[in-house]
């Protein structure tokens, strides 16, 4: 008797371990480049974790570190997700140029509309097209900015009033695009922004207006530059990965989970998530009475005269690369406008 009770305790036992194997919790740390209080840290990778713990009853959590308290810099982010120093990673795609290079199609001057549509396009295209380029780690979204434009100490009213400026540009076409417009182009990573522009280091940076208030742009500069039409100057783009052996060693009921919070749908939210952002950039600076600055349509367009030998320059170089950059130049802008009049 004495035996048998004791075959059914260890039983018993052996159950409660299957049973706690099944329901396997898993802590995820997020790392990324931005204070909290950034638009993409509130109000996107937070949701964004929250519905990965609602949807895995729990089981999965994200812990999230902020302005890179893990440490390292922001170009060393994709390495680290890479390296498994980190589960999952937010970063900017440009930040390790010539690492991605079918993703620069997106970045050429003037062709992104609005953060949600091109995030869209973006995460699209780069299905068909990036892949091979992030096989290393698991893709949760690709996306892009709302769009991008200049915040200067001096106002820019004309393209003239580019000769000369120093001004950030945070990839290497960006910085391609400020030298062709006449800038000298320093770059950085946004983060370094804040204390570049109140030291003098730089007299402008480009970006969208959704970053803006978590670096306090608003206050350090009072003149805000953009442009007459549909599309922005320029958007930068962004990837969410993951470590490939962090989500390969989740049992199958968690990696649906975080493959059902993976894809387009997720890339549109980060990219919708950014065109909130820039109304909320926009209206600190106009309650500041700030100057903001809408080159007429002549103007811009002159601008865009001077940006136009990037995309034949860049085409090239992905036809010495192997690639038909004609056809990925085609395809990007295919999608951005299919997506923008959805």
């Amino acid at each position: 008797m004495f035996k048998f009770k004791s075959m059914l305790i260890a039983s018993a036992a052996l159950c409660a371990m299957t049973a706690t194997t099944l329901a396997q919790e898993v802590t995820l740390r997020l790392h990324q480049m931005l204070p909290p209080q950034a638009t993409i840290p509130a109000k996107a990778i937070v949701p964004w974790a929250e519905k990965v713990a609602a949807d895995s009853g729990g089981r999965i959590q994200v812990e999230k570190f902020d302005a890179m308290s893990l440490g390292g810099t922001p170009p060393q982010l994709i390495d680290q997700v890479t390296d498994g120093v980190v589960d999952l990673i937010w970063t900017v795609i440009g930040y390790t140029p010539g690492r991605f290079p079918s993703t620069e199609a997106f970045e050429l001057p003037f062709m992104m509309t609005n953060g949600e549509a091109t995030s869209k396009a973006f995460h699209e295209y780069c299905e068909m097209h990036c892949t091979e380029e992030f096989a290393d780690v698991k893709v949760i979204a690709w996306h892009a900015h709302g769009p991008g434009l200049i915040h200067s100490s001096k106002a820019v009213n004309t393209l003239e009033d580019m000769n000369g400026l120093k001004v950030r540009g945070g990839s290497r076409l960006v910085n391609q695009l400020l030298e062709d417009l006449g800038a000298e182009p320093v770059g950085m990573p946004v983060p370094a922004v804040p204390e570049a522009l109140s030291k003098g280091v730089i007299d402008a940076t480009t970006i969208p207006w959704e970053v803006t208030p978590a670096l306090k742009v608003a206050e350090l500069v009072n003149n805000h530059t953009g442009f007459t039409g549909d599309n922005g100057l320029y958007t930068l783009t962004f990837v969410v990965a993951m470590n490939k052996a962090s989500y390969d060693k989740l049992p199958d009921d968690l990696k649906a989970v975080i493959d059902a919070n993976s894809g387009i749908e997720t890339a549109a939210m980060f990219g919708r998530v950014m065109d909130g952002g820039d109304e909320v950039g926009l209206k600190i600076a106009q309650d500041r009475g700030n100057n903001i600055i809408t080159l007429d349509e002549a103007e811009t367009q002159r601008w865009k005269d001077a940006a136009s030998k990037i995309e034949a320059s860049w085409i090239a170089e992905m036809d010495a690369a192997g690639k038909d950059g004609q056809a990925l130049v085609d395809e990007a802008r295919s999608l951005i406008e299919k997506h923008t009049g959805m």
